[in-house]
């Protein structure tokens, strides 16, 4: 593994777990789009949609991309270190129950052992896909502990109202279906692995909803981009038709997707509960 070559004031706080003086970092009040990083190994550790202002001194987090946040607990068991998952790099410190975001966790971390990728650069690198399998809790839950996926976002898509809310789609009147958003890597995970997943993780032959849901904001649906996420779905379609598996999925083209209200989101990390209608099956080798 290659590591950058480290200054002295970098090397205190990351590899020998010093701590910079609070709101001397140049990411504390920092809240341009992008992506943060590890200043060792350039590993993606937080994006800026879970940065926060928690008046501490150091840049405040109430998330990280999934896989990338290591926690060890500091040996006098007062709290809890937070260090990079590929190199070990000391970050800071994590706490929760302090009740500053609705996720109800704060990572505190050190400017200097972070460096930022700005908005233009992040999504030259990661791609979209959109996915509806019906309760968007259990779809985001699945594809946000997939490797390769770095964000998830339930929300609607397919519609013909423009910014509708929960209760309108739920009136299964607007078109809508419950969807998710999935911005991945493509160097670590393919889209077609993506659907495999998707595919794993529902009952895609059930025509009226999904498990207990029923309602047409629930049906199973793939949105494409192009003519090869197209190709790539059929594909797949067909080869679980030849297993005899009647497919009720539809395709359709990508339209405009609304993001759902703040409580939809993460639901199952933030309520601590389980999926109640989407389990794993795997399909395919």
């Amino acid at each position: 593994m290659k590591f950058k070559k480290l200054t002295n004031e970098e090397s205190y706080v990351i590899d020998k777990k010093g701590t910079e003086r609070p709101f001397s970092g140049k990411y504390n009040d920092f809240y341009e789009k992008g992506i943060f990083k590890c200043k060792k190994c350039d590993a993606s550790l937080y994006t800026s949609k879970d940065k926060f202002s928690s008046g501490c001194g150091w840049p405040s987090f109430d998330d990280e991309i999934i896989g990338s946040i290591k926690r060890v607990p500091d040996l006098d068991g007062k709290r809890v270190e937070i260090v990079c998952n590929n190199c070990d790099a000391h970050l800071g410190h994590v706490f929760e129950g302090e009740g500053f975001t609705s996720k109800n966790t704060r990572h505190c971390v050190n400017s200097i052992s972070l460096e930022f990728e700005p908005t233009d650069k992040l999504y030259k690198e990661y791609s979209i896909a959109y996915f509806a399998a019906g309760c968007f809790w259990g779809v985001e839950y699945y594809f946000k502990n997939f490797k390769g996926v770095i964000s998830v976002a339930s929300g609607y898509m397919g519609g013909h109202i423009q910014n509708p809310d929960y209760k309108m789609v739920c009136s299964g009147n607007t078109g809508h279906l419950e969807s998710v958003k999935v911005e991945y890597d493509e160097s670590k995970v393919s889209f077609k692995e993506l659907v495999e997943l998707f595919f794993e993780i529902h009952d895609f032959t059930q025509k009226n909803g999904q498990g207990p849901d029923i309602g047409s904001q629930y049906l199973s649906a793939i949105f494409y981009d192009n003519n090869i996420q197209k190709e790539i779905v059929l594909e797949l379609i067909n080869e679980l038709e030849e297993l005899n598996y009647n497919v009720a999925t539809s395709l359709h083209e990508v339209s405009k997707f609304y993001e759902a209200e703040e409580y939809h989101q993460d639901y199952y990390n933030k309520t601590g509960k389980l999926p109640y209608c989407h389990t794993y099956k795997q399909i395919f080798k």
